[in-house]
């Protein structure tokens, strides 16, 4: 839930790219778009792994399972104790403000101690 500012998502997909690449992970294709980037990779094992950005600077990360064998599961005996957004317009929007991930008119800034970013990814 962390706004993550149009300054910053380079040097966002730039560290996990790095991470992914360090991982053994193969970029699949990259989406450079200056407000809605997006990078996906594919693991070893088949997963389908992506990162990229909507409203408001909310980064979503997804990962797709490869094909399993199909099996029974029984129905949930138990209630949602979540809410239920229905429709796009009921979505959470991101709300928690990080000095670093937030900051905007900061280009060229240093990432936090431990971690590595850059500008922008690139594919391979």
């Amino acid at each position: 839930m962390t706004v993550i500012s149009e300054e910053r998502r380079g040097s966002f997909l730039g560290v996990v790219d790095r991470f992914w690449r360090k991982s053994g992970y193969r970029i699949a294709a990259i989406n450079d778009d200056e407000i809605y980037p997006a990078i996906y990779a594919k693991t070893d094992e088949g997963f389908d792994v992506s990162l990229s950005f909507g409203g408001s600077g909310q980064a979503f990360f997804r990962v797709d399972s490869p094909c399993v064998e199909s099996s029974a599961v029984a129905e949930s005996r138990s209630q949602p104790n979540t809410p239920s957004y229905e429709g796009m317009e009921n979505i959470p929007r991101p709300n928690i403000q990080s000095d670093f991930w937030s900051a905007t008119g900061v280009a060229g800034a240093t990432l936090p101690s431990g971690a590595s970013g850059a500008s922008g990814a690139s594919g391979g």
